[in-house]
């Protein structure tokens, strides 16, 4: 039976007060999509609030975005995810949390989708997470009441590269600070580089460059 990767997405679109919108960061999900496609992974979507999720991050020169774009399944199932509570499990074996600015907004305080990214981890699963993506980390506990990050090896976008895109004072906390208050042992690479880090079925990476590696690793992780 083929193994399955459902990739969790933001339903929030508003970048705090500045007018600007946001979503889940579309080359976050089309570079690693491409990645357990080839390692023959099927691939679902689910996002906080269900229906579409709003995208971000869109370059029409990136030729995996726009073939991940075009594929007619995937806009389907982008246009119509259902929402955590939905879903089961028990028919995942890696949950991947995509960034996008907007998960700041929303993935910390859906229980649903914490649960559901508990239960496939508790289940023997992976759980990844990329740049943004581990704000879905921040309040993840297992069954025995411990957070997930707390002792683990964990990157994310750092401190220094919200400073570098200018919105410290605009998202609602820094996510490589909270992570630390979690527990977290933080590893990172120099602004804007390729890092990821994988540590007992836990795969998180810094920013967009690092997309693709997360999904590399969890699929390492899965066959370990």
């Amino acid at each position: 039976m083929a193994k399955k990767v459902l990739f969790a997405l933001t339903s929030h679109d508003r970048l705090g007060d500045t007018g600007r919108t946001t979503g889940f960061y579309v080359p976050e999900v089309a570079h690693p999509a491409e990645v357990f496609r080839a390692a023959g992974y099927e691939i679902a979507y689910v996002s906080v609030q269900g229906g579409a999720a709003p995208q971000d991050g869109v370059n029409p020169d990136d030729a995996v975005v726009s073939a991940f774009l075009g594929d007619e399944d995937n806009a389907a199932a982008l246009a119509a995810t259902p929402k955590p509570a939905e879903l089961s499990a028990e028919d995942f074996d890696v949950v991947y949390f995509a960034g996008g600015h907007g998960t700041m907004w929303d993935f910390p305080d859906s229980v649903e989708l914490a649960e559901l990214a508990a239960g496939v981890y508790e289940r023997g699963g992976v759980v990844a997470a990329v740049c943004h993506g581990p704000a879905g980390l921040v309040n993840l506990k297992l069954s025995d009441g411990s957070y997930l990050v707390d002792g683990k090896q964990v990157s994310s976008f750092t401190d220094e590269e919200e400073a570098a895109v200018g919105l410290t004072g605009v998202v609602p906390f820094l996510l490589q600070t909270k992570l630390e208050e979690r527990g977290a042992k933080f590893t990172k690479a120099p602004n804007f580089a390729e890092h990821a880090v994988a540590d007992s079925r836990l795969v998180t990476g810094q920013n967009p460059a690092s997309a693709a590696k997360v999904a590399e690793l969890a699929v390492a992780e899965l066959g370990a």
